[in-house]
């Protein structure tokens, strides 16, 4: 129970009392999907009774980012601005960590989320997708810990360092109980490629880019993964 309070304190603002010790999570991140299922659950819920359609989206959207205090969407931002800088990979990391929000932050914040809202209207029923797409999101930040070579001290290095290969088998089980849900089975198949394509591709560009992996790659991939599975989806 200590490391489901310690990832539900990392990963949202709900009021869970006391912190505690972070410790517990860094030796169990393979736990990220139930953050998913939490998040996307609430936001489920409540879009559930919206018959608009536009609207839920909206709301959705707006529910599992206040939900995540938008820690990962920041990533998001952050790995906007080191993706458009120019130059050594020293001068992409100096603008990707710099505190402050360039051209390339407002436009990946931009393309991802309209890119999410757009394909969630037309994703049905939207309760289901926006919850197996924050499953998937989470899903693919476990991966991103495991297999993402840090390139600086922090918190994404402390998490990469006390996981195992056995992780991405344990987080991928979690994921599974997704299946339960009323939708077509090619629904899951197309989610699961979604998901294994851009950690795929994040994996590749940072590593060129930035000759590694830190916490803001890994919150991108959160967003981009989330934004990506939706869109999947819509197009089904």
């Amino acid at each position: 129970m200590k490391s489901l309070r310690s990832l539900l304190q990392f990963c949202t603002t709900l009021p869970l009392g006391e912190p505690v010790e972070f410790e517990y999570f860094a030796r169990r991140s393979y736990l990220y999907p139930i953050a998913g299922y939490v998040i996307g659950g609430i936001a489920a819920f409540i879009v559930y009774w919206i018959a608009s359609p536009a609207l839920a989206a909206a709301i959705a959207l707006g529910a599992v980012l206040l939900l995540s205090g938008c820690n990962h969407f920041d990533g998001l931002l952050d790995f906007g601005d080191g993706l458009m800088a120019h130059g050594s990979s020293e001068r992409r990391i100096a603008a990707m960590t710099d505190r402050s929000v360039g051209a390339g932050a407002v436009a990946a914040g931009v393309v991802v989320t309209l890119l999410a809202f757009a394909g969630l209207q037309t994703a049905t029923p939207i309760w289901a997708s926006i919850l197996i797409a924050e499953v998937c999101a989470k899903l693919a930040m476990s991966y991103m810990t495991v297999l993402g070579r840090p390139f600086r001290d922090g918190i994404h290095s402390y998490l990469h360092d006390r996981a195992r290969p056995a992780f991405l088998l344990y987080a991928t089980l979690l994921a599974l109980p997704l299946l339960l849900l009323p939708v077509p089975g090619i629904v899951f198949a197309a989610a699961a490629g979604a998901t294994v394509a851009v950690v795929t591709a994040m994996l590749v560009l940072s590593h060129q880019l930035f000759s590694g992996v830190n916490g803001d790659v890994v919150g991108a991939a959160n967003e981009i993964t989330r934004a990506g599975v939706i869109a999947i989806l819509a197009l089904l």
